[in-house]
């Protein structure tokens, strides 16, 4: 299941999976354990440092759509959309309701229902929860995978 990770286009300090616990054709749950020495820290905000809302979405983003396509795509799910060496995640819109605050050195797991994948189209239902099963935040994502230009 977690092989599924080395397709995935970030490097270390943009990478927001630590493990995937479940992945299907319909959906996929995954965690991560966010860092003291996480970059956004530093300044977001200094002496009481809080997960910002933006990476909270990029979490989301990344288990609960971008694995998810990547999963479909490469299991050929929908025939004519392929997944290469060039092509990458792109999302597309979000819909997002934030709940509670995430602080350094919490576990956040991720789930994420598949709504539709049609025309090489992802939209998703995704929900973070805190290792408490509090929801941290919920939406609606969609994105598409893109070719690269040559």
């Amino acid at each position: 299941m977690n092989d599924i990770l080395k397709y995935l286009p970030y490097k270390s300090s943009f990478l927001f999976v630590d493990n995937i616990s479940a992945l299907s054709d319909d959906g996929v749950i995954g965690d991560y354990t966010l860092r003291s020495d996480a970059f956004f820290y530093e300044d977001h905000f200094p002496g009481n440092p809080v997960t910002p809302g933006v990476i909270i979405t990029e979490i989301m983003a990344q288990i609960g759509l971008v694995v998810l396509g990547i999963h479909l795509m490469v299991s050929g799910v929908q025939e004519g959309v392929v997944m290469d060496e060039g092509s990458f995640p792109l999302l597309t819109s979000t819909n997002v309701e934030f709940f509670k605050m995430v602080l350094p050195e919490e576990k956040v797991t991720v789930t994420s229902k598949k709504q539709y994948f049609r025309f090489g189209k992802l939209k998703c239902l995704v929900e973070m929860r805190n290792a408490d099963g509090q929801l941290v935040a919920k939406g609606v994502f969609s994105g598409i995978i893109k070719n690269a230009i040559k």
